[in-house]
């Protein structure tokens, strides 16, 4: 019960902090876009992102493909 209890919180202060984190978002893309403009460190920054968005989903992969593997072996 105890737990339960901890995990309402929890999920309660997940939700209200989303709101202010999403404001942030408009603040990142402003100064992104005018950094890339002016040809300083905005113009590296999509490719930034993908490359932060693709490294889980490349770990996430190779663990499935070992994990394939090891539960798929002939003969063992």
């Amino acid at each position: 019960m105890h737990t339960f209890r901890h995990f309402i919180l929890f999920v309660l202060f997940a939700l209200l902090i989303a709101d202010f984190s999403s404001g942030q978002c408009v603040m990142c893309k402003a100064v992104g876009e005018e950094s890339a403009n002016q040809g300083g460190i905005g113009s590296g920054l999509n490719q930034g992102i993908f490359f932060l968005m693709a490294v889980p989903y490349i770990l996430l992969g190779i663990a499935g493909i070992l994990l394939w593997k090891h539960f798929n072996k002939e003969g063992g």
